[in-house]
């Protein structure tokens, strides 16, 4: 019936009607054909929340204050819960809140592997690890379209870094691209059920993604059977001819002269020419029919459509419930955090008036007070209010304790946002984010005297931490760092931030050290610290979420979804040189990213995949592994099953992520040392056991052979381990397939 409707209607559009439909007639809509009843698309970023409006030809906001929104965590942040049931909740926030201003496609989720630290749109990532990133994207798709609205899972392929991210050539071979890149998007388009895809920026193996057949005509529309609308990147389509004969199918761009787009008066001239064939228009306008068919945009669903809600309580609440299962404990010597009530008790009252001097907390860091919301390009958004970490603890302390801040260290100011295009500006080639330049006499002078403002609030804040009964350091990036269109240069701190922690820990040994950002850095002083907390840009109600952390009213549970290096110069990138190079790249490293590259060369990571602790404990007893028993149950594709029981062996209550990770010890093709292939978030009150049941099926334990083009499981020994971390291997057993 739908595709029946989807022909009647394609009858009786014109050529100039259909081009409409194909590109974009505003930044963030597409044409129409309102006299045959077809409506524009309406898009809008993204990952972190509803973009703010505006005009249909220029990047100068509205400014009303109907675009308020409610600010979520970025991906970093959902993936640090290592829970499907977050990143579902997300989704449905996300898609209610979209459909609540009106749009049709939000572009999200991010999904592309962390493939190097320094990666300027980590933040909006969430993991190293493709099946990590797959089992969580899918459920937040689902949640997404529950409110007649598309997710536009994105950058499909191999988009890892931002530098010359138009022209960069990435070179990628078969196994990796399918093992690494591939799955999650794989997953996001055939479990759940993306109805759009978003082609990324770069090249892959000498084709532009958005031309790429190989890509888009073979891989996702013939072997993955897609159906879906795939959209362009902005301004990611560099051609007419090649971009329609594949299987894009919308160009967008962040330019005003719409009607110049590829896809707009050069496709109609390229048609009427015979350069490109009615049949590749035809198939296109079909995919943006069954898109609309789907939102219930046309057809006989339309009074159905749901309308979707925006800034409502319910959505602050979720919000704030994943923000809390975000927050990563890295280190916790000698159980300093949390920071119970006794330690923040009044003093003995005064014998005459019973004055009782407050305890002081001395709140240092920029991060602690700065608003993350605004930054970071197209994840911006408008929040309809953000709890900074200094705001939440205030908020959760009251008037009994005496908080002082002092921002520590001095950061630059930056010229208004719209005094430049960044848009616009992002369409222009690149250089190495890593080379070199002298200084000139101006910034030698500016930097002269960025030092003297550091040196003067790096003096005030130390001797404020003397004065104080307990110390939190709050630093970490901001969006001057975590940014759509460049890379870090580093993954050293900025602002000298490393100065000013070694002289907080040496006057105040005890200080708590919060680390606020999207993407790992090094940190030299790990080991003086006693105690390191890990907060990605977790949305609206961050401050709260983190105070309630420390503060020990919430037993923290996230868990890194990727590795943290101890230096940069660790990492595989840096040692083959194939990241932030203009014109082409490399992936020397193949399949060993991540924790898979630091595991097979043993090199010690500063914290490793999957590591979080909590201020309970948990035991790991009885671990059952057992093959080959779906076929008696008529689940041909479930190779093993695995149950354990976890118990809670502390005194609060608290939530244990459970990783299993298989191994191929010999094997013909070399293989990583262990794998993640399953994991369970399981919530347990003290003293209590639950049974974690899994199952992997049979592709967990396989590798892509390019030699039949398919994934294969070679048969032999092969070793399953459960634990906390890819690095705390609790149990572990041998099975033979």
């Amino acid at each position: 019936m739908q595709e029946k409707l989807i022909e009647q209607i394609l009858e009786t559009l014109t050529l100039e009607e259909k081009s409409a439909m194909l590109h974009g007639a505003a930044f963030f809509r597409s044409g129409s054909a309102l006299e045959k009843g077809i409506p524009a698309v309406e898009t809008s970023d993204g990952p972190m929340g509803v973009r703010n409006e505006f005009p249909g030809d220029s990047w100068i906001p509205i400014g009303l204050s109907d675009d308020y929104v409610s600010y979520l965590p970025s991906n970093s942040a959902v993936a640090a819960t290592w829970n499907r049931e977050r990143a579902y909740a997300g989704g449905q926030i996300l898609g209610e809140e979209a459909r609540g201003r009106g749009k049709d496609v939000i572009l999200a989720p991010g999904i592309n592997i962390k493939r190097d630290p320094l990666c300027g749109r980590n933040f909006e990532y969430m993991s190293e690890d493709p099946y990590l990133v797959e089992e969580l994207a899918v459920p937040m798709i689902r949640g997404i379209q529950e409110s007649d609205v598309a997710a536009c899972v994105k950058h499909f392929a191999a988009n890892s870094q931002e530098t010359d991210r138009l022209w960069v050539d990435t070179i990628v071979d078969e196994r990796t691209l399918r093992e690494i890149y591939l799955p999650a998007f794989q997953g996001a388009v055939q479990r759940g059920g993306s109805y759009t895809l978003m082609n990324a920026y770069n090249k892959l193996n000498g084709e532009h993604c958005s031309e790429s057949k190989a890509l888009l005509n073979r891989i996702l529309r013939e072997e993955w059977g897609y159906d879906g609308a795939v959209i362009s990147d902005w301004g990611s389509v560099h051609t007419t001819k090649q971009a329609a004969e594949s299987a894009l199918d919308m160009e967008m761009s962040v330019t005003a002269d719409f009607d110049e787009y590829y896809f707009a008066n050069p496709l109609i001239e390229a048609v009427q020419k015979g350069e490109v064939s009615m049949a590749d228009v035809d198939e296109k306008v079909r995919n943006i029919l069954r898109l609309m068919l789907r939102l219930k945009m046309i057809g006989p669903k339309t009074g159905e459509r749901k309308q979707g809600a925006y800034n409502i309580p319910e959505h602050r609440e979720s919000i704030k419930a994943t923000a809390r299962e975000a927050v990563v404990l890295l280190k916790n010597e000698d159980g300093l955090l949390p920071i119970t009530p006794e330690r923040l008790e009044m003093g003995a009252p005064h014998p005459l008036t019973g004055y009782r001097k407050k305890k002081r907390i001395a709140v240092i860091g920029r991060n602690a007070e700065l608003m993350h919301a605004g930054g970071g390009g197209s994840a911006e958004i408008k929040a309809l209010y953000e709890i900074s970490p200094l705001m939440g603890l205030k908020i959760q302390l009251g008037g009994n304790v005496d908080i002082q801040y002092a921002p520590g260290y001095y950061i630059p100011g930056k010229k208004d946002v719209n005094e430049v295009n960044w848009q616009e500006k992002s369409l222009e080639r690149q250089v190495d984010c890593r080379l070199a330049r002298e200084e000139t006499a101006e910034e030698a002078l500016q930097r002269q005297e960025i030092e003297r403002q550091r040196i003067t609030l790096r003096k005030e804040a130390v001797a404020l931490a003397r004065t104080a009964d307990e110390v939190i350091f709050v630093g970490g990036l901001n969006h001057d760092y975590d940014v759509e269109g460049r890379d870090r240069d580093s993954m050293k701190l900025p602002y000298a931030q490393d100065q000013l922690i070694e002289e907080l820990l040496e006057v105040k040994p005890d200080t708590i050290i919060v680390m606020v950002a999207g993407s790992a850095v090094e940190m030299p002083w790990r080991e003086k610290a006693r105690a390191i907390v890990w907060n990605y840009y977790a949305g609206m109600e961050t401050g709260n979420a983190l105070a309630e952390v420390l503060l020990g009213r919430v037993c923290p549970s996230g868990k890194l979804p990727e590795t943290f290096p101890a230096l940069y110069s660790d990492t595989v990138t840096y040692k083959n040189g194939e990241f932030g190079k203009p014109e082409k790249v490399i992936f020397q490293e193949g399949i060993f990213v991540g924790y898979r590259y630091y595991e097979k060369e043993g090199i010690q990571p500063a914290f490793a995949f999957g590591h979080g602790l909590s201020y309970t404990s948990f035991a790991y007893d009885h671990l059952q592994v057992e093959t080959d028993q779906a076929k008696e149950n008529g689940l041909e594709d479930v190779a093993v099953r695995l149950s354990l029981d976890v118990t809670n062996t502390g005194a609060m209550p608290g939530a244990e992520i459970v990783q299993c990770y298989v191994a191929d010890p010999v094997c013909r093709m070399e293989r990583p040392v262990k794998e993640l292939k399953g994991f369970a978030k399981v919530f347990l009150a003290p003293g209590e056991t639950k049974r974690v049941n899994m199952e992997l099926p049979r592709r967990a334990f396989a590798f892509y052979d390019v030699e039949c083009h398919d994934f294969v499981v070679e048969p032999g020994e092969f070793t399953v381990s459960v634990g906390s971390a890819s690095d705390r291997i609790w149990r572990q057993e041998t099975i033979t397939l």
